[in-house]
């Protein structure tokens, strides 16, 4: 927390761009980040949420190569800029900083071939449901007096991003999305979702109590 130079970024500023070769990376202190690529054909895809604590940026500095994604400020959002140098510094000095580094990459790389994997073996309503409830463990908020039953999904996603972090075509999401609000899973409002039961959730989408993140 002491390295770096701290700065702060407004909503749906980009903090880095997908192509650049700079090699720093940005450690989120708070807010909430997305990070974002888009194809060659102009496809845009969600590949991850990042929130306070989260380091991002981290594969183009190590391996020298330019960005593979954007990341965008979801809400106001506070950051410290880590030169690769002053990184490399930090886990060369610190062999449980580097240890926590390696966790995090694995949780990561587990966290998309986990998603590879549902491709093929979950139909959409499942495969949505496994998203949402990864979110709602990873950075969900209880609702008050619900006794943990019930958690609003605590970052503002859009139906066609959730589509993206599923595989799955917005006009399919949408009907997933209708069919688990119908079984009583969600509520939906504007940008916002409530897992109206936790564990009936994580039953219907077959996922253990983990953090994916």
């Amino acid at each position: 927390m002491s390295q770096g130079t701290p700065m702060v970024y407004p909503v749906h500023r980009t903090l880095l761009h997908q192509g650049d070769e700079s090699r720093h990376v940005l450690l989120i202190t708070r807010g909430v980040v997305k990070v974002v690529a888009t194809s060659e054909s102009g496809y845009e895809m969600l590949l991850a949420v990042r929130v306070a604590g989260d380091l991002v940026g981290e594969m183009a500095a190590f391996e020298g190569r330019p960005r593979s994604g954007t990341v965008i400020a979801c809400s106001e959002v506070t950051a410290r800029i880590i030169d690769l140098a002053t990184l490399e510094a930090i886990l060369a000095r610190h062999p449980d900083a580097a240890k926590a580094m390696v966790h995090m990459l694995c949780a990561r790389l587990r966290w998309a071939n986990q998603r590879r994997i549902d491709f093929r073996a979950y139909d959409s309503h499942t495969r949505l449901a496994r998203v949402l409830a990864e979110l709602s463990q990873a950075y969900g908020r209880a609702v008050p007096n619900s006794g943990g039953r019930q958690i609003k999904l605590g970052v503002t996603l859009t139906q066609s991003e959730l589509a993206s972090l599923a595989g799955l075509a917005l006009p399919t999401a949408e009907k997933a999305l209708a069919e688990l609000s119908h079984r009583g899973l969600l509520e939906r409002s504007y940008r916002q979702i409530t897992v109206c039961d936790v564990p009936r959730l994580l039953e219907f989408s077959r996922v253990v109590s983990q953090n994916p993140y």
